[in-house]
This record gives structure tokens, sequence and C-alpha cells, in this order.
């Protein structure tokens, strides 16, 4: 897939599994804020589909990156993501990979179809929430930020 971001390719990669098994021990909810914090600024960005959005009102997400033990559990709630501070029993929705892997797919390197059938990034939950989401991904289109407009 193309890299829209022009950033350099990604190779595949697994950090050693002793990451894996320390990470997993720290607390979580670092992770659930950070990504929270990102999905927002892309929906104020306009980076996300208003039309999707509404269609994941109320809906509950687990990202899980398996070769750093990191777990973050979301919602979308109120025309917002918020953070879940507690572990789902089985949210609606659940991505799990290698971070390799989520950073090709963040990166527009590999599109999550692709992912998927090389079995680099699992989905379970509901499918028709998850097939929702994707082509929320494969039509994410990044504005070209430059830094004169950061001054």
């Amino acid at each position: 897939m193309r890299n829209s971001l022009n950033l350099p390719t990604i190779p595949a990669f697994a950090l050693p599994p002793l990451i894996a098994r320390l990470g997993a021990r720290l607390p979580q909810w670092p992770h659930s804020v950070s990504l929270v914090l990102a999905l927002n600024a892309a929906r104020k960005l306009g980076v996300l589909p208003d039309e999707t959005l509404q269609q994941i009102e109320g809906r509950s997400f687990r990202v899980t990156v398996a070769d750093t033990g990191m777990v973050a559990d979301f919602a979308y709630n109120g025309g917002s993501f918020r953070p879940i501070f507690i572990t789902l029993d089985k949210p609606d929705l659940h991505f799990t990979a290698r971070l390799s892997a989520f950073l090709q797919l963040v990166s527009r390197q590999e599109d999550p179809d692709t992912l998927f059938f090389n079995r680099s990034l699992t989905v379970e939950g509901d499918t028709e929430l998850g097939l929702r989401v994707k082509n929320m991904l494969d039509a994410l289109e990044w504005p070209q930020l430059s830094l004169q407009g950061l001054r």
C-alpha cells in the first residue's frame, strides 16, 4: 500500500517477549488516555468521517499491542472518544497486532485487509462494526500539516 505520509518504510518486526511480559505488568490506563487524545485530535481535525462516528456511538473498543503488553480500552460516547479505566470482559470490537503492524497501518504502508489476511492483525467482536471501522481506516485522508501553520 502507499505510504501517503512519506515516512520511511517500516519493516515487520517483533519485540522480544520480555518487553510484553514487562509491559503487561504496568498500568494500562495511560495507553487508553493517550490513544483517546490522539483519536479526539483526529476527530477535531476532520480526519474521521462524521457518518462513521455516528455509527460507532456507544460502542466499546480494545487495542492490544501484542509484543509490548499494551492494552487500550476506550469507547465513543457523546460525540467523543473516552478512555475506559476498568478492564472490559468483552469489548464490542478488539484489534490485536504487533507494534510493527500498527505502525504500518497508521503510516498507510499497509491496509487493514492485507494485515488481516497475512494474520498480522486479528479482529474480534461485532463483524459489522469491524467492517465500518476498517472502511473508515481505508478512507482516512491525513491533512497536510505545515510547520508554518504551527507557529
